[in-house]
């Protein structure tokens, strides 16, 4: 297995303005596009948070995206990535929105 095809699990926490500006459905198509699996879900903190897992090299670029991009209305003021570890099998068989 090449080293960008390593299977890795990251829990995610977006602060900003990322409620209410369908961030949570961009993530998720974003996720898919990728081939990501994993969650997203609003707090009652109004953060946005989450999980994604599948190869090191598409959970980069999805942190990337989580970090600099959202959705087109969204104002992503800092991005919290922890809990990163290597997974032998993904938890998950589908992106979802948790309500």
């Amino acid at each position: 297995m090449a080293e960008g095809d390593t299977l890795v699990s990251v829990d995610y926490e977006i602060f900003g303005k990322v409620q209410g500006v369908f961030f949570r459905k961009y993530t998720q198509a974003e996720g898919k596009k990728l081939g990501l699996v994993g969650w997203v879900q609003n707090t009652d903190r109004g953060t946005v948070q989450g999980q994604l897992q599948g190869p090191v090299s598409k959970v980069r670029f999805m942190q990337q995206w989580l970090e600099t991009r959202g959705s087109p209305k969204s104002h992503i003021d800092r991005a919290n990535f922890n809990n990163e570890k290597v997974i032998a099998n993904l938890d998950y068989s589908d992106f979802q929105i948790v309500k």
